[in-house]
């Protein structure tokens, strides 16, 4: 049974890869993708805690702790079970370099969905579903690169999604004082620019 998962793996991974020869335009577009996307969450979550109301930094605070867990378990993973990656089995082309750590699953993808999921469930359906439709780009151009391979991502949407319903189940009886608190640190490490309106209180 693992064995034809293993196969199927590979099968679909060759796929996907950008062969020799690929255009140099696709190439550098999948990057930006795989590379460079995921630095929009933190921008965002920073853009709409500083300008959202409480209700709302509750849930920018959930959406991170349910990107913190998702990560961690994924280290757990990784501890207890060593995927290699493409490049270390001598399949395909890479594109892009990456330290030969287990590939499975992918914390690009991991991180993007589990905000897309967070933003879904509870802050906005628009911004989610934006979340999670830049997240399968980015899924689908890291193993266009090379660095990973299809069921990398469909683990990390399993891990995402796991990790959402963990913390909504835990979020209920902590979320509010979590986030009194949180915003009362804010409140004392940005006063100055909260004192002069750049950022709301």
């Amino acid at each position: 049974m693992f064995s034809d998962l293993e196969t199927l793996n590979q099968f679909l991974f060759l796929q996907i890869n950008a062969a020799e020869g690929t255009s140099p335009t696709a190439i550098f577009l999948a990057t930006v993708l795989a590379e460079y996307t995921i630095y929009l969450i933190p921008l965002t979550l920073a853009a709409l805690w500083l300008w959202g109301d409480v209700a709302k930094r509750e849930w920018l605070l959930k959406a991170f702790c349910v990107a913190m867990f998702a990560l961690l378990a994924n280290q757990l993973i990784g501890l207890f079970w060593q995927h290699p990656r493409p490049f270390v089995m001598g399949l395909g082309t890479t594109w892009i370099t990456h330290v030969a750590d287990s590939s499975f699953p992918s914390d690009h993808a991991t991180l993007l969905a589990s905000i897309g999921f967070a933003f879904l469930g509870n802050l906005s359906m628009r911004l989610g579903a934006a979340t999670l439709a830049l997240s399968l780009a980015a899924a689908w151009a890291r193993v266009f690169l090379g660095v990973h391979f299809p069921f990398d991502m469909i683990g990390a949407y399993a891990v995402a999604a796991g990790s959402f319903a963990v913390i909504s189940m835990l979020w209920g009886p902590v979320g509010h004082s979590v986030t009194r608190a949180a915003v009362s640190l804010y409140r004392v490490l940005f006063a100055r620019p909260i004192a002069a309106g750049w950022v709301l209180k």
